[in-house]
């Protein structure tokens, strides 16, 4: 596989740059990359099961390559069921996580909106929790060069259940205390899907499911998870760990085992690339 430059530009949905406070968002990972590694969740199988029947194969011997890789939670799980996963990363301090935990897997520093990937490549391009930080007119044109015909485009998301009321209710403590929404994207489905194809013409042919799943970890936990959100990074220490110790507290009180059950929906949006002769393939996303 050929290597090329990674790009260092950003930018929004629709053109121009992401407005700075977005740009601190995605590079404050980097200095939490321990924490990220510690406290995010994984994904319940029934993801990959989800993604290889809307995809119509498995991925076991495929050439996958994950992009915004982070410190590699899809990575494993991608490797665990037979892929060979090349991964890309822009962060610094995440990639030097990453290749602490899977060093052997190939990693290349760059980001989705220029790929540093020879083209028809791949046989799989995914992004768990990090299509958001890309370009989508920018994006979808680059993951479908580097996909080979019959391989597919996979974005999914763990989002918060704010149907459960506690969860609810912690995601508005959390917008009270810091001025902003935990998250800088639609927290709700419609609102992801009408976005992760913001700018692209015409819009791909694609598929998308809902997922719901829940973990039980102890209340730090819980605590490093959020704290490493990037609503979190950017405001200071001092602040988070304000917020972050009167959350202790406030969770304690109803909870004598010291446990959280997290609650998540999974939203999980497949694209797929046919022959050449194929439907998608022919309606290939232009650059704007």
């Amino acid at each position: 596989m050929t290597a090329k430059p990674p790009s260092s530009a950003s930018r929004a949905p629709g053109g121009g740059t992401w407005p700075s406070v977005t740009a601190d968002r995605a590079g404050s990972f980097n200095a939490a990359a321990v924490q990220y590694a510690a406290g995010r969740p994984s994904y319940p199988p029934a993801v990959l099961d989800a993604v290889e029947e809307l995809w119509g194969r498995s991925s076991a011997g495929a050439l996958a390559v994950d992009v915004g890789a982070g410190t590699g939670i899809a990575t494993r799980l991608l490797r665990e069921r037979g892929a060979r996963v090349v991964a890309v990363e822009p962060g610094a301090g995440m990639a030097v996580q990453f290749r602490r935990i899977l060093p052997a897997v190939p990693l290349v520093r760059g980001d989705g909106n220029a790929l540093p990937l020879a083209g028809s490549c791949a046989d799989l391009v995914t992004y768990a929790q990090s299509w958001h930080w890309t370009d989508p007119a920018r994006a979808v044109p680059e993951a479908w060069r580097v996909l080979r015909p019959g391989g597919a485009l996979a974005l999914w998301w763990n989002e918060d259940a704010l149907d459960v009321p506690w969860i609810a209710a912690q995601a508005d403590r959390v917008v009270r205390h810091f001025g902003t929404d935990p998250a800088p994207r639609p927290r709700d489905h419609p609102g992801r899907l009408r976005l992760a194809f913001a700018g692209v013409s015409p819009v791909p042919a694609h598929a998308h499911r809902t997922l719901r799943w829940a973990r039980t970890v102890p209340v730090d936990t819980h605590l490093a998870n959020i704290g490493s959100r990037s609503c979190f990074l950017v405001q200071g220490s001092e602040r988070a760990r304000d917020f972050l110790a009167e959350e202790r507290a406030r969770l304690l009180a109803d909870r004598p085992d010291g446990l959280v059950e997290e609650v998540y929906d999974v939203l999980l949006i497949v694209v797929r690339k046919r022959g050449p002769r194929g439907r998608e393939s022919d309606r290939r996303p232009q650059r704007p």
